[in-house]
């Protein structure tokens, strides 16, 4: 029997992965309770399993008393005595050994639940215990089942959940298919651990780059920010602690191959690499490519910036779906407003000619302007950003004056820049449609298919009057053709050759 117990507290630590001790300890606990069972649920059980030998003893014990409170518990000096001897005295344990076969079916089922649910609760423990220090690392699991869009994620002792807001979009996971995956956090639940799993976690492109790139692993490059939406785009910045390592080349590899292997991965998640600089200009710019930005208006208090491209690379820095600059603001954490360089320009000169003067605003004489240029506040911005306590606290300001003088402020500045809007709006319009094509095809088309030449069109057919074809030609100013020919000039000096 004593064997029988050794070959199975064996077989349940090797299956389990549970030490020794611990099954031991549930195995006194499973033998506690059905003594307790069988005897009382407040008796005084002591229950003991030789790891060597694999012998049981089950003992039950008792306090010496003069007088009885607790027959559980307690036991008489006299009946102590005839039961011991007579060198029993009062405060001493006494206790006899319970036979195991005498504890019948019922108390053996109690300490066989008892050890299985101790060894689930051990086993929880050390799962536990197991995948909480492994947050933030990538995992490799099978898929086990697809529910209702959840995957779950067999990872050998235990499962792992993988909800469907951390898959990849458009990605197809069946049953039994092996995939990498990214732990994001372990929770203690009352039914066990429970591993969450992610597949569109910034975390798994930059535990990728970690496994695919050795000069990551050794420190040498660092991945300095991430930004990505899964299953589309994606864009990494990294620097480098060597100047003589490219850190940029070192991600991309040779011919490619390491980025690759992490598009490849990501279901074929596209990833652009950035070289990271602490100038946030030069980081805006970078992360902006493909498209090539003209300049960078950085407001530091907001974190915002408002970046000047070409017309011809607005469509590139917006990316399709506005993906590029989306990614950008990600990854830069700021805030950027992409504008054309024709817009801007606009924007400037608009803005210059609609500017007002504090001295213009309505309740601002000479000796207010002179109290407000005193204090720092130079224009209707500078007013309208400040609070009534700053402006109570001028001398001779009082609180109503100062509240109405904010309130005008306030309104003035937002009727302004409503009219500042409206004007670039109108002037973009008017370049739009100046942009147009000389000939309006669709009218062409309508002519061609209702003209005289359509024989099928029958005699009833109109031709499209002469008029209409040349609607769209824009008048010539006076010099307006000499200045086509001085364009069209490759040699500019009247078509000479040297």
């Amino acid at each position: 029997m004593d064997q029988n117990v050794l070959n199975a507290l064996a077989e349940i630590t090797r299956e389990k992965n549970i030490d020794k001790a611990i099954i031991i300890e549930s195995l006194e606990a499973g033998l506690q309770s059905a003594a307790r069972k069988k005897l009382g649920a407040e008796a005084n059980i002591d229950a003991r399993v030789d790891a060597q030998t694999g012998s049981m003893v089950v003992e039950q014990v008792k306090t010496v008393v003069a007088e009885v409170d607790d027959p559980d518990t307690d036991i008489a000096l006299e009946e102590a005595q005839i039961e011991f001897g007579d060198e029993v005295e009062l405060g001493d344990e006494v206790r006899w050994e319970l036979p195991l076969e005498e504890f019948g079916r019922n108390a053996i089922l109690v300490a066989k639940q008892i050890l299985v649910q101790k060894v689930r609760e051990a086993e929880r423990a050390q799962i536990f215990e197991e995948y909480k220090d492994r947050v933030n690392e990538i995992i490799v699991g099978t898929v086990q089942q697809v529910d209702r869009g959840n995957v779950l994620v067999n990872l050998g002792r235990t499962e792992a959940l993988m909800p469907y807001r951390e898959q990849i979009r458009g990605e197809k996971l069946h049953q039994g298919k092996t995939i990498r995956a990214f732990i994001t956090e372990v929770l203690d639940s009352a039914k066990g651990p429970q591993v969450i799993l992610s597949r569109s976690h910034p975390g798994f492109l930059k535990a990728l780059f970690e496994q695919e790139v050795p000069e990551i692993q050794e420190g040498i490059v660092q991945i300095r920010a991430v930004a990505r939406e899964p299953g589309t785009r994606s864009k990494i910045a990294v620097t480098s602690n060597d100047d003589r390592v490219d850190p940029v080349g070192s991600c991309v590899g040779m011919k490619g191959s390491r980025v690759q292997a992490v598009t490849r991965e990501l279901a074929g998640e596209r990833v652009d690499i950035v070289p990271w600089s602490q100038e946030p200009s030069l980081l805006i710019g970078r992360a902006l490519s493909p498209a090539i930005v003209s300049s960078i208006i950085l407001d530091r208090d907001r974190k915002e910036a408002t970046v000047v491209v070409a017309d011809d690379q607005l469509s590139k820095a917006i990316g399709k779906e506005g993906k590029n600059v989306r990614l950008a603001a990600k990854l830069t954490e700021w805030k950027i407003d992409l504008v054309s360089s024709r817009e801007h320009s606009i924007r400037q000169r608009v803005t210059a000619e609609m500017s007002m003067k504090l001295s213009e605003m309505e309740g601002v004489d000479e000796r207010l302007l002179v109290m407000l240029e005193a204090h720092g506040i130079l224009t209707i911005d500078d007013l309208a950003g400040r609070t009534l306590e700053r402006l109570t606290a001028i001398e001779g300001l009082d609180e109503e004056a100062a509240d109405g003088l904010l309130a005008t402020a306030q309104v003035t500045r937002a009727e302004l820049a409503k009219m500042i809007e409206k004007t670039i709006a109108e002037e973009l319009a008017q370049e739009a449609a100046s942009d147009r094509p000389l000939f309006d095809e669709e009218a062409l088309a309508e002519g061609e298919d209702s003209g005289p030449h359509d024989e099928a069109a029958g005699p009833e057919a109109e031709a499209l009057p002469a008029g209409d074809i040349f609607a769209n030609f824009p008048e010539a100013e006076p010099g307006e053709e000499a200045q086509e020919e001085k364009k069209v000039d490759p040699f500019g000096d009247g078509g000479q050759d040297g």
